[in-house]
């Protein structure tokens, strides 16, 4: 009963809807025979994609292709059958593209592709607690040899500093122009990331001296909210399911992946850090941490942190943000919004 209250409250508590239905434009020839399709389906299964041609013309073939990427094509009406194993989850869009008579034609499907992975409840210990700034509007946290570093928000008093996480004390602060809502952080190559909120814009420092180097704007239209790394690539939210790849040298997205609790998308995914190989995600407004797989997109595991509320000075309105991976220590520093405090924690199944 227990798990099944757990799965209840978190899995319905951090999503928000079953976005399961399909989408089908037709033209006035040719449909996909949807006759055997399934609103949802999981990474093991498989589709048969065909081609229903009601006004009987003569169809020379059909190039199929799923998500404008081709994956085949056949003479007449023949099927195509397409494995979903190595698909990202989300929406699937299907495209056949039919020859006849020396015309051609395009019928086009979605399903949605979601997780076939039940996650894990997960349980934490606190090891130690810590003073927080309760000024401090946390968006990021993490740390760089061996030293804590914070990235806040809102307008007039967005920041950046680096300090000692077990006194408070402040060993050097960034403050960004007012104009701007700051966001996460994360370092790599030397070099400390920031973004912006709304305004599309994004900062790189030198991770030694605190200096600006360069200001640089998003080449997609989204939001900017959590950041980690691999050590290689940025990984970046938008509030949304998605959780973007970015090249840091041409700050670039090239990839994503949509993030799935079973048949649920996780939306508002905030703050994140890449622990032993797993996204640990903030889920905006919810006191929950999800263990997220970097290539599938698929919740592993669920940390429900509801627990800390009772040890706070804090409000409904100050979130849970914030999470760095102490390589050091090999634990977890987490805190949130305006919270008081900050917790290191050690987390097991």
């Amino acid at each position: 009963m227990r798990n099944y209250n757990f799965l209840f409250i978190i899995l319905l508590g951090i999503t928000l809807a079953n976005c399961g239905d399909t989408k089908k434009e037709e033209n006035s020839l040719f449909t996909f025979d949807i006759s055997t399709f399934k609103e949802q389906y999981q990474p093991q299964e498989a589709i048969d994609l065909g081609i229903l041609n009601p006004k009987s013309k003569e169809i020379d073939s059909i190039v199929y292709y799923v998500n404008d990427k081709k994956i085949g094509s056949k003479k007449g009406l023949d099927k195509v059958n397409f494995p979903f194993k190595d698909q990202k989850l989300g929406y699937q869009n299907f495209k056949a593209l039919v020859y006849f008579e020396g015309e051609n034609a395009v019928a086009t499907q979605r399903i949605e592709l979601v997780s076939n992975v039940q996650p894990k409840s997960l349980k934490y210990t606190i090891v130690n607690t810590f003073p927080h700034d309760t000024a401090s509007f946390t968006e990021g946290l993490e740390f760089y040899k061996d030293t804590l570093y914070e990235s806040t928000g809102e307008k007039g008093a967005s920041y950046f500093r680096k300090y000692d996480y077990k006194t408070g004390k402040v060993y050097q602060q960034v403050n960004i122009d007012s104009k701007y809502f700051g966001e996460g952080i994360t370092f790599i190559n030397n070099k400390i990331y920031q973004l912006t909120w709304q305004e599309k814009t994004g900062f790189i420092y030198n991770a030694t001296t605190l200096k600006l180097e360069k200001t640089f704007t998003y080449d997609k239209d989204i939001e900017g909210w959590g950041m980690t790394n691999d050590g290689k690539y940025i990984y970046q939210t938008d509030g949304t399911e998605k959780i973007w790849k970015m090249d840091p040298e041409t700050q670039k997205m090239i990839d994503y992946i949509n993030v799935y609790s079973g048949n649920f998308k996780i939306k508002a995914v905030n703050e994140l850090e890449l622990i032993n190989g797993k996204f640990y995600v903030n889920v905006f407004q919810k006191d929950a941490i999800a263990v997220v797989n970097p290539t599938s997109g698929a919740v592993e595991g669920i940390l429900d942190m509801s627990g800390l509320r009772k040890l706070l000075n804090a409000t409904p309105d100050d979130v849970l943000n914030g999470i760095a991976y102490n390589p050091k220590t090999k634990t977890i520093f987490i805190t949130g919004k305006n919270w008081n405090k900050m917790f290191e924690i050690t987390v097991s199944e």
